[in-house]
């Protein structure tokens, strides 16, 4: 295995790698012009901590000849780390009351809707607990009052879910919406904020999972595609 490109990871990143990494995979080797994470077999697996459009040309570009598998990380529990501005002595360690949710992939799935359908796309996401470090090096912005973000850190794989399908997709919208159902019903069967309930509608619409079929006043209607 060959470890060229590992000084430009994140710590999450580089944990999540080896973490993943199996017996005979290659890692940080190239395929069509682009560094790719882990190569196990015809696979290639890249690993996305964060915005997915920084990796939407790579994706699309790849899948016309291989296999890609994403894998991207959602922390369920999260502990805030404050160090001192020299060292890597702790100040504080707390747990974080937000909690992520399966859901959440929609804040990164609407940047590459159309990729979702290709059958040449898969995505796993690991659901982790992370360690967030903030320093107190006075670099941070006034309204952290100095404090700098300067890593994620993985505590552990909790576990992990698989997506080979558009139409696995279909188990994470609520059994119980009308029909048609607009973006308000389905921000109250998701119990989560309007925002995410909108991303939600847009790449399953895109992916082509729900269709528009008419109006409600302002509002859209949409009815799932089985």
């Amino acid at each position: 295995m060959n470890g060229i490109g590992t000084l430009k990871e994140s710590t999450l990143h580089a944990q999540l790698k080896n973490w993943y990494a199996r017996p005979g995979d290659v890692l940080e080797t190239q395929v069509g012009g682009y560094w790719i994470d882990i190569v196990r077999g015809d696979e290639l697996i890249e690993i996305q901590t964060k915005n997915f459009t920084a990796i939407r040309k790579k994706i699309g570009s790849l899948i016309k000849e291989h296999p890609v598998r994403l894998i991207y990380p959602i922390a369920v529990e999260k502990w805030i780390l404050r160090i001192a501005n020299t060292s890597e002595d702790m100040i504080t360690r707390k747990k974080s009351p937000k909690k992520g949710s399966p859901i959440d992939i929609f804040n990164e799935l609407m940047r590459i809707p159309h990729l979702v359908k290709d059958p040449n796309f898969s995505l796993e996401v690991l659901y982790i607990r992370e360690e967030v470090v903030w320093q107190d090096d006075g670099h941070g912005s006034w309204k952290r009052k100095g404090w700098s973000l300067i890593d994620h850190r993985l505590v552990d794989v909790i576990s992990q879910q698989e997506y080979h399908s558009v139409f696995d997709y279909i188990s994470l919208i609520p059994p119980d919406l009308p029909e048609p159902f607009s973006v308000r019903d389905l921000r109250r069967g998701l119990g989560k904020p309007n925002y995410l309930a909108q991303r939600m509608a847009y790449s399953l619409r895109h992916m082509g999972l729900i269709e528009f079929v008419s109006k409600r006043g302002k509002a859209n209607l949409y009815k799932i595609i089985h």
